[in-house]
């Protein structure tokens, strides 16, 4: 049976102050914890014993020799969980140390920049299409959701295994930047994307939700571009969820 002090601990790493104390996140279900096993290392991993049973393997490997590795029931499960319906395992993995300089990987591809992107779905979806796409590094200010929110790392899918997200000033790190590597912003008042000249390098900065790109950050893009809507001239939405613009930004970035 699991302790209380355990099912305590667990839970408390919902938030982000405990998450930052210990350096480590949560992550749940088979098919997104498989996806992480390799990529960071598991502190602890908690598991019905039909999941165990079925991956013995994986528990003998040497990715797991030092792993806190618990047997429980379906509600023992619930009780660690921060979702609804839980799906068979759960685990806590170290957050990883990267140190990384924008102006180095930008100039060799295709980054992100988000200025202050809150809400947690809407940052792991943003990850997820990052991954898809092919780009490695995301670049976020200071006041964007945290990667390592549950809700964050559930909609990742998995794809933070395999994108880094970084913390910055956002302002100061695109101030950095030397004058061949591009910075590209979504704006109402933009060129329309699909009639400009496209880079297979740079930065493309995306707004928060309800704000967009802040003053400070603007003042650092070079090409302002504008996801035009159909057809011209219609009444439609105020604007696009920023996951979603930022899907049809790269899709036309890579179609290129």
């Amino acid at each position: 049976m699991i302790s209380k002090n355990k099912v305590k601990y667990i839970r408390s790493l919902e938030m982000k102050k405990f998450r930052k104390a210990d350096q480590v996140f949560v992550a749940e279900g088979h098919k997104l914890v498989g996806d992480l096993l390799g990529a960071f290392e598991c502190t602890y991993l908690a598991a019905t014993a039909q999941w165990l049973d079925q991956h013995t393997s994986v528990l003998h490997s040497a990715q797991l020799r030092h792993t806190e590795i618990d047997e429980v029931s379906e509600d023992e499960l619930k009780r660690l969980s921060f979702q609804e319906t839980p799906q068979q395992v759960l685990a806590v993995f170290r957050q990883p140390q990267w140190s990384v300089n924008l102006n180095e990987v930008a100039s060799q591809g295709l980054c992100l920049a988000l200025d202050d992107v809150q809400n947690p779905g809407n940052l792991g979806t943003i990850v997820r299409v990052a991954d898809w796409f092919g780009i490695e590094h995301i670049f976020c200010s200071q006041g964007c959701a945290d990667i390592y929110n549950p809700k964050t790392v559930q909609a990742t899918m998995g794809a933070i295994a395999r994108v880094q997200v970084h913390y910055v000033n956002l302002e100061e790190a695109l101030k950095s930047l030397d004058g061949s590597v591009p910075v590209y912003g979504t704006f109402l008042d933009g060129e329309n994307m699909y009639e400009k000249e496209l880079s297979h390098q740079g930065v493309i900065v995306m707004g928060n939700e309800g704000k967009g790109v802040s003053k400070e950050v603007e003042a650092c893009v070079d090409e302002r571009l504008y996801i035009p809507n159909y057809p011209e001239g219609r009444e439609t939405s105020e604007s696009l969820n920023v996951a979603i613009a930022t899907a049809i930004i790269c899709a036309e970035f890579r179609r290129r």
